[in-house]
């Protein structure tokens, strides 16, 4: 049967799991803090609102984490000279995209002179 609503039962449960390795509790333990039994643990895992509820529980312990894993991964990219770890830093803090503009200009008709020209004022702006 589908649960309705989530209780502070359900919330105890959803606590342990949501920690690594339960928090070091067994599945009886959880149960026993919660009030019930190991097998009702397992069946709430296969019920949708508590599983909703269990990874929103997960993805609020893992946000807390970011700026650690964000570290860790500056200090690797650094010692291991990875790119791959670096280009995805640098794109997390918007300092590098992947969109490429592209500027059309019509050369028809343009001479060779003109051309030359237009390249000079671009490398001009360009070392400004």
């Amino acid at each position: 049967m589908a649960l309705k609503r989530l209780e502070a039962h359900h919330m105890i449960a959803i606590q342990y799991l949501a920690l690594p390795k339960r928090g070091g509790k067994t599945m009886e333990e959880i149960g026993t803090e919660a009030g019930v039994s190991r097998q009702a643990i397992y069946d709430w895992l296969k019920d949708p609102l508590f599983e909703r509820e269990l990874k929103r529980q997960i993805s609020r312990n893992t946000v807390v984490k970011i700026p650690e894993v964000v570290d860790a991964m500056v200090q690797a990219s650094v010692e291991d000279r990875n790119a791959t770890a670096a280009k995805l830093i640098l794109t997390m803090g918007e300092m590098l995209t992947e969109k490429v503009d592209v500027v059309k200009t019509d050369v028809s008709g343009m001479d060779r002179e003109e051309l030359t020209r237009r390249i000079q004022e671009y490398q001009s702006r360009k070392e400004a």
